[in-house]
């Protein structure tokens, strides 16, 4: 779990994941044939196949997790913000984040103060242009240290707790995680193997829309995560996934529709292999599924990591699952040719 800890504490928003970049270079480089990097960011492992016409597999998971930039900084020291990605305002109050500029510095996001305002208004949901960052620093020195455009992530550290992991960033982190286990782990196979740590995903599928105009693979496999809603007050059929169930196979999402020959040769497979899984169909959101379906041949599939409290600095994940996705994934990779595109 030390690459996973490294990961998710590694600072990485959209159209600024070098410090991601960096790990994903480092890992893949020990495990394909060759590495590089694209003009969009997306960086790129290769591991050749054996056949004599190997299929195209592309596996991506995005880099970059939610997070801000500095818009503003007033003549008190406070500092306004403008995201990159979408937030949920109300996880944001009084939490701490790290801004990386000169020096990285801890400021705390705060919105007008709870006990001065009137009772109606305490029950209002805070909206994003409210919020500003303290670090307690007056303007003049806080100008010396921090730039318009530097970059804001949560500060959160990595967390285990038996088979739970709790994390910010999760959200692609874990599938950088799996992609960069699963090249790992992988012997010798028939097809040609990319593997895409892709940019910007939080912004529109930005990175995996040209990585796969470039490479058009015969099968785009996504790994990200989705919905684990199996908490109280929420009925059975809103649930998406359960923590702990197995890695989802993704039936749909609103950006994406996976090619149901590649989703029965997933459930295939994984009752072969004895692979815990579960079905998903996500009534919101997309993953690079969406920007591989559109920019390449067209099949793909997302493989999901049910994920409680997605998009907030407290993302949990069940171990049991992470080692299903991995090992999922291998087995399609071992046994694409075999696959048949259904429609």
């Amino acid at each position: 779990m030390q690459l996973l800890k490294e990961l998710c504490e590694a600072p990485g928003i959209p159209g600024r994941e070098q410090a991601i970049i960096n790990i994903m270079k480092r890992e893949l480089k020990k495990n394909t044939d060759k590495v590089y990097v694209d003009e969009m960011g997306n960086v790129i492992g290769f591991k050749k196949g054996e056949a004599k016409k190997p299929l195209k597999v592309m596996i991506a998971g995005h880099m970059d997790e939610i997070g801000f930039i500095v818009s503003h900084i007033d003549k008190d020291g406070f500092i306004r913000f403008n995201p990159r990605g979408g937030h949920i305002p109300r996880t944001l109050v009084s939490q701490r984040v790290k801004i990386y500029g000169k020096k990285t510095l801890i400021g705390v996001v705060e919105g007008s103060p709870f006990f001065l305002a009137p009772p109606d208004a305490r029950k209002k949901i805070p909206e994003l242009k409210d919020l500003f960052i303290d670090t307690g620093l007056k303007e003049k020195k806080l100008k010396k240290i921090i730039n318009i455009g530097d970059i804001i992530v949560l500060d959160r550290n990595f967390i285990e707790q038996g088979d739970i992991c709790i994390a910010k960033a999760f959200d692609d982190r874990i599938a950088c995680y799996i992609i960069l286990e699963t090249m790992k782990r992988l012997g010798k196979v028939n097809a040609d193997i990319y593997a895409v740590g892709t940019s910007q995903e939080e912004v529109g599928i930005r990175g995996a829309f040209t990585s796969a105009k470039n490479l058009n693979p015969d099968f785009g496999i996504a790994v990200d995560i989705t919905g684990s809603f199996d908490i109280p007050g929420v009925s059975e059929h809103e649930q998406v996934t359960k923590l702990g169930e197995g890695v989802a196979i993704k039936i749909n999402d609103s950006c994406s529709i996976s090619n149901h020959g590649i989703v029965e040769f997933m459930k295939k497979l994984a009752k072969k292999n004895k692979i815990k899984f579960q079905m998903e169909i996500l009534p919101f959101g997309g993953t690079d599924a969406g920007a591989m379906q559109r920019s390449g041949k067209g099949p793909v599939c997302t493989l999901s990591i049910p994920t409680r409290y997605g998009h907030s600095p407290s993302e949990m994940v069940h171990k049991k699952d992470v080692e299903a996705t991995i090992e999922l994934l291998i087995k399609f990779i071992e046994e694409c040719e075999k696959c048949k595109l259904e429609f």
